[in-house]
């Protein structure tokens, strides 16, 4: 079984310690809190992240466990994502503000606002917590890492599959890297299989 509690990337290549272990856990400590100067910390991250010509359109709505946004917003959720978030110590629903004014859209605001999630996952990792996002509707799970033994059956599974990703070949759509940059790709493909 993949130990839960280190689940560090096997990279092709040396990535920053920070991006190399982040995963999404689905089991979160139902009693942890996280302190509000560390959850600022975590959102100031958000706020800086680049911004096509600083518009800055993200928006979060950040619930603790036990308010009412909370609940409501757990309420929406559905499948293995209910399951998971429910022992998470904050939901943040992720948005995007789309007008510019009464008759132009951003074309570019969920793109930033992307950008300001993955900012908020990787400080948010480096403080030590983990995020999960949820799908259904655009939503991270933030919180201490929980005891596995208390998964159901389902998401201990999913909790301990090997972690994966395509090749980096399988992404470049057109690739006119050096004869250098092709063989890295090349080799990457030829890389073992992280064992568990």
């Amino acid at each position: 079984m993949t130990n839960t509690l280190s689940r560090g990337a096997h990279t092709a290549s040396p990535l920053l310690p920070v991006l190399a272990g982040r995963w999404s856990p689905r089991g979160f400590c139902p009693t942890a809190l996280v302190d509000e100067a560390t959850l600022t910390t975590v959102l100031e991250a958000a706020r800086w992240a680049p911004s096509a010509s600083n518009m800055q359109p993200t928006r979060f709505i950040v619930a603790r466990r036990g308010s009412d946004s909370f609940a409501k917003i757990h309420e929406t959720l559905m499948g293995f994502n209910k399951a998971g978030a429910n022992a998470a110590s904050v939901l943040i629903v992720n948005v995007a503000t789309l007008p510019i004014d009464v008759t132009r859209e951003n074309p570019w605001a969920r793109y930033d606002l992307g950008q300001a999630v993955a900012h908020l996952t990787i400080q948010a990792q480096h403080e030590g917590l983990h995020t999960h996002q949820l799908g259904g509707f655009d939503g991270t799970a933030l919180g201490v890492l929980g005891d596995v033994s208390l998964l159901s059956p389902e998401l201990l599974e999913r909790e301990s599959a090997p972690r994966t990703r395509k090749p980096l070949v399988e992404l470049l759509l057109v690739n006119d890297w050096s004869t250098t940059g092709q063989q890295l790709v090349n080799d990457q493909q030829q890389e073992p299989a992280p064992t568990q």
